[in-house]
């Protein structure tokens, strides 16, 4: 082993036979060295194991106490030669818990290949279980043995230690700081160890972290007040904002071509809060018939008590549009383009320049399109509006809302969010940004197998009719094919029979779930009858174009091969 070499990988290997009916108080370890390391990966390796329990025999710890939480002095000798030393004399006893062999893997009790110096302590079961002392003592002299013949021939510590190297260990900045100092009771270490007074920054790790907090602190309060009146920026309170929560955001804007994005709890949250912080108390605004269920809701029952109306256009009705333009102080147009679930489209360009000459803000839902198919604030929207939780995130395991736009105007909504709450959690932060990653091949799928899928049950003698924005039978085939890139990943058809037939089409597929949502990489199918509108009547849901045999298909990342023959056998058994 060369003199800069130290430990850096530790093997415990059991000797005694933990079968065995009789089992030793004191079980002898072997701590095998392997290829050496950079020291400050010891010092975080080494102290836990050394320092497992206090007491008085242990004389190991007391060599590692200093200012650094117990654990190192700044003057540690080499890793190597601290161990060594103490292996010289048996005397001198590690304790464990009492489930410490326990813990240890098949694979550490196995993984002896890469033995470089070999030194041998001894572990003491601290609630001394194994009422066993001659074994005790047998195998005690099994140590003694061992480490005579592992140590070399001098006994002498600092020669060993010289023979070894003098590199000492490299601790982390902050952790030696001796203002650690101040902890003299291991509560307060399990706390405060190694965060308090510093810790190392991952800002060359390849995926970024998740900042796990609620708050962030200041280290003096002349740093708080720099803060509070804005000399200075930095984080506060975890509703206000989160490392890995504006990462997330940084990414949609940059896709959306947005000075700024806020990220929210889910999509309803994006939209209700956009709608409260932007029209006013009295204000008007104008949506269309065709639209997310909840979205209709909120703007039928909840914003009239704040005494805001309604009007409702078709969403290629541009002489409804302005009329309502004319007629009322509208405050926002808000739409979906595509809509849910008949995928109708909205001529941004045209809607906006409309809009802007009354002073009205237009704000689209573009989560049908993405923000790979559909560029909203390119065509002239003010703001843009996705439910994260489909196509962004992408993998049906993450509910989130976005809105970007200009900074003056998410800034507002942003306000209301920080008193109204709905915060995203930087977990699920972390799984829209990994979501992302593939957003641009999981669309490129999805887009050539919906329109795949478009035209081949449009063709089908069991299916009356299909909604998809890439079939020119369409109604804005040639609207979508202006401001759009792709058509998306949902197609919307009527099956050639009542509800019974149409749930027995359903329930005869294979590979799509019945579910809600859409946008992941599994296939998603159900009846908007069933599934969004069943506590209505049938005469009611047929106000909103909702017919039983109405089926929405999500197309999924599967390979269309085998989403064509589950489809057509479906058919066939109808």
């Amino acid at each position: 082993m060369g003199d800069t070499q130290s430990i850096s990988n530790f093997t415990f290997l059991i000797l005694t036979d933990l079968r065995a009916a009789t089992v030793p108080d004191t079980l002898p370890l072997l701590l095998f060295s392997s290829s050496a390391m950079a020291g400050s990966s010891h010092a975080r390796l080494l102290g836990p194991a050394s320092d497992c329990r206090s007491c008085p025999d242990l004389a190991v710890a007391g060599r590692f106490r200093g200012h650094s939480y117990g654990r190192f002095t700044h003057e540690a000798k080499s890793v190597k030669a601290t161990v060594a030393s103490y292996a010289l004399s048996s005397s001198r006893i590690f304790k464990f818990p009492p489930n410490f062999v326990r813990q240890l893997s098949t694979k550490a009790r196995r993984n002896c290949s890469n033995i470089g110096v070999a030194q041998v302590v001894a572990a003491s079961w601290s609630n001394n279980s194994y009422p066993f002392p001659s074994a005790a003592a047998a195998a005690a002299n099994a140590v003694d043995a061992a480490a005579a013949a592992a140590v070399p021939a001098t006994s002498d510590a600092a020669a060993l230690e010289g023979s070894i190297g003098t590199e000492s260990l490299k601790v982390e900045e902050g952790l030696g700081d001796s203002r650690t100092s101040v902890f003299d009771c291991d509560g307060s270490v399990a706390i405060h160890a190694g965060e308090r007074f510093g810790r190392g920054r991952v800002d060359d790790a390849i995926t970024t972290p998740v900042v796990n907090t609620s708050a962030y602190f200041f280290k003096k309060t002349a740093d708080l007040l720099d803060f509070k009146e804005k000399r200075a920026v930095s984080f506060e309170y975890g509703r206000y904002g989160n490392p890995t929560t504006i990462v997330a955001e940084e990414k949609i804007s940059a896709l959306e071509g947005a000075e700024s994005t806020l990220i929210v709890a889910s999509g309803m949250c994006a939209s209700t809060m956009m709608l409260l912080a932007l029209v006013p108390a009295g204000g008007h605004i104008v949506t269309t018939t065709d639209c997310y269920r909840k979205t209709r809701i909120f703007i039928e029952t909840l914003l009239p008590k704040m005494g805001i109306t309604a009007t409702t256009i078709d969403p290629a009705d541009m002489n409804a549009l302005e009329v309502a333009l004319k007629e009322n102080n509208v405050s926002l147009f808000f739409t979906e383009s595509p809509t849910n679930p008949f995928l109708r489209c909205v001529d941004i360009k045209l809607v906006s320049e409309m809009c802007h000459r009354h002073g009205a803000l237009v704000c689209i839902d573009g989560t049908f399109a993405t923000p790979l198919n559909q560029k909203a604030l390119s065509l002239g929207a003010d703001l843009v509006l996705h439910s994260a939780t489909k196509y962004i995130g992408g993998h049906n395991d993450v509910l989130a809302g976005c809105v970007s736009g200009s900074l003056k105007l998410v800034s507002e909504i942003r306000n209301l969010h920080h008193v109204i709450g709905g915060a995203l959690n930087p977990n699920a932060a972390y799984l829209i940004i990994r979501g992302m990653k593939t957003l641009h091949l999981r669309v490129q799928q999805q887009n050539s197998s919906a329109l795949r899928m478009a035209k081949l049950l449009e063709a089908h003698p069991k299916i009356k009719c299909v909604y998809y924005p890439g079939l020119p039978s369409h109604p804005e085939h040639n609207l979508a094919k202006r401001q759009m890139t792709g058509f998306g990943g949902v197609v919307s058809f009527e099956v050639d029979g009542d509800i019974t037939t149409t749930i027995k089409f359903i329930d005869s597929l294979k590979i799509p779930y019945i579910a809600p949502s859409f946008g992941g990489c599994e296939s998603i199918i159900d009846q908007p009858a069933i599934m969004s509108y069943w506590d209505l009547h049938q005469t009611e849901r047929l106000k909103y174009g909702i017919k039983d045999n109405l089926v929405r298909f999500s197309i999924g990342i599967e390979d269309f091969e085998d989403l064509k023959a589950d489809i057509l056998q479906a058919l066939d058994a109808i």
